[in-house]
This record gives C-alpha cells, structure tokens and sequence, in this order.
C-alpha cells in the first residue's frame, strides 16, 4: 500500500479524534482558518472577496446533492488566475484545506467542505476569452455557464452541444467529466476538451496541451488534459478550457413513443443505432417518470415505459430517419408515437426531461433528491434496469428511473424524506446495490456525476486496489500536502 506523510491538519485531526472519540470534534479541529490566513486572503482578493458570514459559508458548503452541508470557514471570490494561484501558494504553505466551487450544481458533494478550510468560488471569471468560428473551438474562464457561451454563439451557427441539464460552469463540467442527454451524438467532456490551464497546489500555473495550443488532436506525451477531466478539485483548480464547437444542426424534430416493457424500449435504442441513424437524443423513462413529467409538466403521455428521441439533419434526410424509427417502433411493439417538429413543442417537450428532477420531487412535497447513476454496457441495460426496479419495490420507497439508454447510463431521483433517518438508510442501501449491480454487469458506478464523497467505497470495487493506489500516488504528485478538496473520489 503506498503511503506518505501526513500534513498537519491531519495530523491534528487523528490526535484530535482518537482523544475524544467525537466526530464533531474531529470536525471542529480541522475546521479553524487562522485569523491571519484570512486577512492574508483579503490582501490578495480583496475585501470585498472574502467572508465568513454563515450563510455565505452555508450556500458553499453544500452542492444539489443529498449529502448535509459541510461549510467551509472562510469563502474567497477569485477573479482571475492570478488570485487563484496565490491562495493555492497561501493555502499549501499553511496546509490548510481548499475547496473549489463553481456553479453548485454537483450531486455526489463535490464541494462540501467536510475537513473544513478555504473554499475558492471562480465563478466571478466569467471571460469569454476567445472564438474561432472556423476552427470550431473556444476558450473560455472556468466561471462561464454552458447557456452563457450557447448564447454568445448563436450568430456564429456553432454551439457547445454537452448538456447535464443544469446550466453548469463549463469548468466545473470539466472537473466533474458531465455529459448528459447529447452525449449519444457528440460525447462527454472528455471528448471535447482541447486544453485545460490549470493551477497546482503549490500555485503553478499549467497548460495541459501547451500554452494556446488547439489542435484536434495531439500524440505529444502524456494526455494532461484528460488526466484533470474528472479529476473533481482533488489534482488542481481548472480555470480555463479550450472546448470543441460544433454546427448547429439544418434541422431538429422530436418524438415520444412507449413500450410495454423495458426489453423492448431498449431493443428499440439499439436498432436505431445499429442502424447508423444521426439520432441526436434518445431517453428512457419507465412509467413513474412518465407519470411525474405528466403530473408536473402537464403533458398527456402514456404511463408506460417510453423514449424521448430527437433527430438531427436536412429535411429530406430527417423524413427517411424517422420512416425508419417509426417502423422499428412498430417492430418492437412500441405504440403512441407522436412528433414535434414545431420548436415551442419540440422545447415544451426536451424542459419537462430536464425538469424531471423538479418533477420526481412533486411526487412527495417537502422532500429532497436522492439521486443517484450508474453505466452499463447497452446489451446489459434491461437487465439492470428490471432489477433495479425490484430492488425499489422491495425497499417500498419512490425511485423514478431515467436513462440516457443510447449510453447504457441511466439514474434513478429518489424523493427522499431526509429528516427520517430510517428512509435515508434504506435508499442509501438501494443505490449501493444499484451500483454492485452495475459492477457486476460490466458497467460503472457512476457514468457521470462522479465520485465525490457518496461512491468512494465503490470505486476500490470498481477499478481494483492497485488501480486506486497508482491514483492516490497521482494525487500524491500533484498535491503532496493533500490540501485540494481532500476526503473526496478517495478516503
């Protein structure tokens, strides 16, 4: 096993907690910024950039997760590299813990600061740095949204087409690797991240393909750049991204249809891309969704397990794509297909998916997400997901499925009481054995919202004990004194 020496503040912290035994304890011993690393913050970021009022420290402690809140001591705003660099260099001569925050939309508390210290907010870097229409790329500061740069672009006929659903910080979207429901045509982060500019712990500031550089593609070394995508704060703060763009499609239509069972939608998805057909969208909602989005959104759907799709090309060439879904519906007994070809109904249709989280917790007013994903191989799919399904029967509790089947990544929203801890118990034994399940089947634990600190048990599962060695010795490299987002993607 490989280890190294433990920097201060956890070493005070084991002292600490082997002395008392209380974990609250053990948070208050790690928690404390000195006096003088806060005014030595504001000399950097200026004081208007710093607090320590609580409920500053609260809205940062804490991401869309059902994880508690776990404020960090002391929240500075950076407004450019420069800033954040020098509170990198603060932070690692002092050990003190940071933890950088972006838009706050993470699930698995990315950013709760659960060993206290600095938290680091970029989203006041909000530069568009530059655009290359002809070459399909851009770059941009790691405090731009996704819609943001969307907006910025629609004169040029490109967009950034990655899309989580929440209007996410495209840094963030890097730290985390997102994707979303586009991800069956265009791909993840991975596949459309460039160049990444990177501050290390110790303040260095890095340009994983090169300074300025944005080529397509690269044997030059090592692969930085894909090393930080999904790397969730633990390796360095990313604050500028060179992004792939792509054309915005001639035309787009939508359709909706549904199965009676989820062999059959999924044999649907697999026949369509077996098929070579440019599907841009296609999801999986089992029956509770269905009845959330109508119940929610107001739509009329059948309650029954059904496909959300959405084509992409010419006119001539959309009318022989969806001839061809249409016929493989029928083939596969699929029944209630309609289009939307106009783009209020096209949209109406696309924000109740994205609202399905709102939608799921409708179902029980009052309570919170429980959200939790998983990735399979296609072949896999309908098997996990039937036997996911009998493990939330089982457990007696609400779990809407949704999937991104065109991936073989699908999630479930449990709608989650969480102030019985019995409840949270049983949904958190259910996503435990979703995930082994997953494992099992040739899949991951998470297709894309990441380790953080829910699924850290499940990824010495997941990639073995020698491959999380090799990785703590990564981390080990790249921030010897542990102070980068520590207790999350590993213990």
């Amino acid at each position: 096993m490989f280890c190294r020496k433990l920097p201060k503040y956890l070493v005070t912290l084991a002292r600490s907690y082997h002395r008392t035994g209380s974990k609250q304890s053990l948070q208050a011993s790690i928690a404390k910024v000195p006096d003088n690393l806060v005014k030595a913050l504001a000399g950097i970021v200026g004081d208007k950039n710093v607090s320590t009022a609580m409920a500053v420290r609260e809205q940062h402690g804490r991401d869309e997760s059902y994880h508690d809140c776990a404020p960090p001591e002391v929240v500075a705003f950076a407004e450019s590299v420069e800033h954040v660099s020098e509170v990198l260099k603060l932070c690692n001569d002092a050990e003190v813990p940071l933890i950088p925050f972006g838009s706050g939309t993470g699930l698995e508390g990315g950013v709760n600061a659960i060993r206290g210290g600095v938290c680091l907010d970029v989203s006041k870097m909000t530069n568009i740095i530059s655009v290359h229409p002809e070459d399909f790329d851009c770059t941009v500061e790691c405090g731009v949204t996704r819609n943001t740069l969307n907006n910025y672009l629609r004169d040029t006929g490109l967009w950034f087409p990655i899309d989580p659903g929440a209007d996410a910080s495209l840094c963030g979207m890097c730290a985390t690797s997102a994707s979303g429901t586009n991800a069956v045509r265009y791909g993840t982060m991975r596949e459309n991240v460039m160049n990444l500019e990177v501050v290390l712990a110790d303040g260095r500031v890095i340009n994983t393909a090169g300074k300025d550089r944005r080529t397509k593609k690269t044997s030059a070394g090592y692969n930085l750049t894909n090393l930080f995508v999904g790397s969730e704060g633990t390796l360095g703060i990313i604050t500028k991204a060179t992004l792939r763009l792509h054309g915005i499609p001639e035309d787009t239509i939508s359709a909706v249809c549904n199965f009676q069972d989820v062999q059959s939608a999924v044999d649907t998805t697999v026949q369509v891309l077996q098929c070579g057909i440019q599907i841009a969208r296609i999801e999986f909602l089992d029956e509770v969704s269905v009845d959330a989005c109508n119940k929610y959104s107001k739509l009329d759907m059948k309650v029954a397990p059904s496909l959300f799709l959405e084509f992409t090309g010419s006119p001539n060439s959309l009318k022989d794509q969806t001839q061809l879904v249409g016929d493989l519906v029928k083939m596969n007994n699929g029944s209630d297909f309609r289009w939307a070809s106009d783009i209020e109904e096209r949209n109406h249709l696309w924000k109740a998916r994205h609202d399905i989280l709102y939608a799921c917790m409708a179902l029980r007013p009052g309570c919170k997400p429980y959200s939790t994903d998983v990735c399979v191989p296609i072949s896999n799919l309908p098997e996990v997901i039937v036997r996911s399904k009998e493990e939330i029967q089982k457990a007696g509790v609400v779990g809407p499925i949704v999937g991104h089947v065109g991936d073989g990544n699908f999630h479930v929203f449990f709608p989650v009481d969480q102030s019985n801890p019995e409840e949270v118990k049983v949904v958190s034994e259910v996503a435990r054995k979703m995930a082994v399940l997953a494992l099992e089947f040739n899949g991951t634990c998470t297709g894309e919202h990441g380790i953080g600190m829910g699924k850290r048990k499940l990824l010495e599962q997941e990639i073995g004990e020698d491959g999380l060695d090799v990785m703590r010795q990564i981390k080990a490299t790249f921030d010897p004194k542990g102070i980068l987002n520590p207790g999350k993607v590993f213990f």
